[in-house]
């Protein structure tokens, strides 16, 4: 029992881990995307050759990418302060590397917000009148330029040593050709919500290397291949029974075209052999884009087929979408088997989402989209619901971990409410829990992440739901906003 929940443990563990490098990545993937469009435009090789151009390209991902890493690594720990000696440290490693420094930039930004704000709690009340602003200013100064220094001449050169060694090992596994398999352990981590500490932990980083040098990585499309899961949806969608069928094709929807790889985890989980359709897919799909030498300029985010095409360099599109289509047949062909020789029982669907949540250690408020068929919620107004003032509400803010996937379908779902409701004046977005807006006067998050909000926020109006689609709280929300 022991043993076991020390694994428990350790996997919680590993996916805040993959959470918080996501937290880094996710907010700066619109800078990402303008330096992939750049390259894929105006490189020597690209669609519209250009060589003032073309300059663009390497400032922007030795400098500006791992600039933006830092800060928002630092801002996640200490605010704008964290953020800004965040940034100061990550230009050690930058200057002290011949190498993009991303896996730096995760590394001395949240160093940097984190020391900093050591040494504010060590300097509060010990600052007299009239100097706080000079000892403010003068403490990140020093802070800052001592961890620069420091990544310049220890860090800097130790991490990127560290990338080569990785980025070693993965061009011997594609030389002897087993890059393939490296699938064997993609598919089951991302169905454990492992995926983003692979994806911008490992590969992400060292594919924009290859992307660097070579205009392309086949790195950025192990991970976000959508078509193990679709396969395996399309599967469902065939031979599937009771709301596992009927949830299918709205899944297919998600999956493939918004990139939510998170919708057909509950699917695998309900059938712990379709893991194997999803390995096999990956492989084939691995393997395709291995014979076609394909690859992307930037890591897609989602890992939608829209996302993919729009990374794909020029010459690679054959490639890539016969790896996405290769990849959603074997899956599908295995999965199929596998139903239709298996018994299935409508209510697994329910189960494996509750096993899915369990998993992943919180609620998934994607995967409630799968069962939801009436709302569950009461939406009994409590008292300190009843005191705030929605007359004055400006901004209502959905967050999640990201502040990507769930809280932006959530958002866009109230946002509709709100038009439709002839509301105006009321801004409805998304963010993540650490970037929560000081302005916000109303904050949305799923029940199991409303601590943290409230934490990051206290003096805003909190609500808490179940499910960011299907929740009756956003119709009595309406209703108070009017």
């Amino acid at each position: 029992m022991e043993q076991t929940q020390n694994k428990s443990d350790f996997r919680v563990k590993i996916q805040r881990f993959g959470s918080y490098l996501s937290g880094m990545i996710m907010p700066n993937i619109g800078a990402f995307i303008a330096w992939g469009i750049i390259t894929a435009l105006f490189i020597p090789t690209g669609w519209m050759p250009n060589e003032q151009l073309a300059t663009l390209v390497d400032p922007m991902i030795k400098y500006l990418l791992p600039l933006l890493i830092g800060y928002t690594g630092g801002k996640m720990i200490y605010d704008v302060r964290g953020g800004v000696v965040g940034a100061t440290a990550t230009m050690g490693v930058i200057v002290g590397a011949e190498i993009p420094m991303f896996l730096g930039a995760m590394i001395m930004g949240p160093l940097g917000g984190y020391l900093i704000k050591k040494l504010d709690g060590l300097l509060k009340d010990k600052v007299r009148s009239g100097f706080e602003m000079l000892v403010n200013n003068f403490s990140a100064g020093i802070l800052g330029a001592l961890l620069t220094i420091a990544a310049l001449l220890g860090i800097g050169p130790v991490v990127e040593g560290l990338n080569r060694v990785l980025a070693g090992a993965v061009q011997a596994i594609f030389d002897a050709g087993l890059l393939p398999l490296a699938s064997i352990f993609i598919e089951p981590a991302k169905v454990l919500f492992l995926n983003n500490a692979i994806n911008h932990g490992i590969l992400s980083p060292i594919g924009i290397e290859q992307a660097t040098n070579a205009g392309k990585s086949v790195l950025f499309l192990l991970e976000s291949n959508p078509g193990p899961g679709l396969g395996i949806l399309l599967a469902y969608m065939f031979f599937g029974r009771g709301s596992a069928k009927q949830t299918a094709p709205g899944a297919v929807v998600i999956h493939f075209l918004g990139g939510i790889h998170e919708i057909y985890f509950p699917y695998i989980l309900m059938k712990p052999m379709l893991i194997i359709a999803a390995i096999a897919g990956g492989i084939s799909g691995v393997f395709t884009f291995t014979v076609f030498n394909a690859g992307l300029v930037a890591s897609p985010s989602p890992g939608s087929i829209i996302a993919l095409l729009a990374m794909t360099p020029r010459g690679n599109y054959t490639g890539v979408i016969l790896g996405v289509l290769v990849a959603a047949a074997v899956s599908f062909a295995i999965a199929s088997l596998i139903l239709k020789s298996s018994k299935q029982n409508e209510e697994d669907i329910n189960v494996a989402t509750e096993k899915m949540e369990s998993l992943k250690g919180k609620k998934s408020s994607v995967s409630n989209t799968l069962t939801a068929q009436a709302p569950t919620e009461t939406a009994e107004p409590t008292a300190a619901a009843e005191e705030f003032d929605f007359k004055n509400v400006n901004k209502v803010i959905f967050a999640c971990d990201a502040g990507m996937g769930s809280s932006a379908m959530g958002a866009s779902v109230l946002r509709n409410k709100v038009k439709k409701a002839d509301i105006k004046d009321v801004e409805v977005t998304n963010t993540s829990i650490n970037n929560i807006p000081n302005d916000a006067d109303i904050v949305i998050t799923h029940k199991d992440l409303t601590d943290r909000a409230k934490a990051k926020l206290p003096n805003a109006h909190h609500v808490s739901v179940d499910n960011f689609l299907n929740s009756p709280k956003y119709d009595e929300l309406v209703n108070k906003l009017k």
